[in-house]
């Protein structure tokens, strides 16, 4: 009787405590990147991936931005000029104030926004510094 032979491929793959390994891992991970879906290499860029995702969360978190930060990226996203904002805000004049941060946004303005740009009414809300 004849014995299939299985080629199992020998994972090192350990948790991420420290930066060093964290860099080890996206080294690697650079290695595996573009292997072929359903390979071994491919399963291992898979588990790879969590751990790198789970330090990154942990020891580099991302901020939300700010009201107006997020404001501006989603201008940028949707092509829009801040006359286009206009309505949503007051006016051009308005929008250039808050814009640039030397006025806070109404509760007014944050409905409307929130419904223009499809933003959650919990970012626009947010606190954020007033420029002098």
């Amino acid at each position: 009787m004849a014995t299939k032979k299985t080629n199992y491929l020998h994972m090192n793959i350990k948790p991420i405590k420290t930066d060093k390994d964290y860099k080890k891992a996206l080294k690697r991970m650079e290695l595996l990147f573009d292997s072929p879906r359903g390979s071994s290499k491919s399963d291992e860029a898979d588990i790879l991936a969590i751990l790198i995702d789970e330090y990154e969360k942990k020891y580099y978190p991302i901020e939300a931005p700010d009201p107006i930060e997020a404001i501006k990226i989603r201008m940028e996203e949707m092509q829009l000029k801040q006359t286009d904002l206009a309505d949503a805000m007051g006016g051009k004049n308005r929008v250039s104030e808050i814009l640039n941060r030397k006025r806070k946004l109404t509760v007014e303005m944050i409905r409307q926004l929130a419904s223009k740009l499809n933003l959650s009414a919990a970012i626009l809300i947010g606190d954020y510094r007033l420029s002098h």
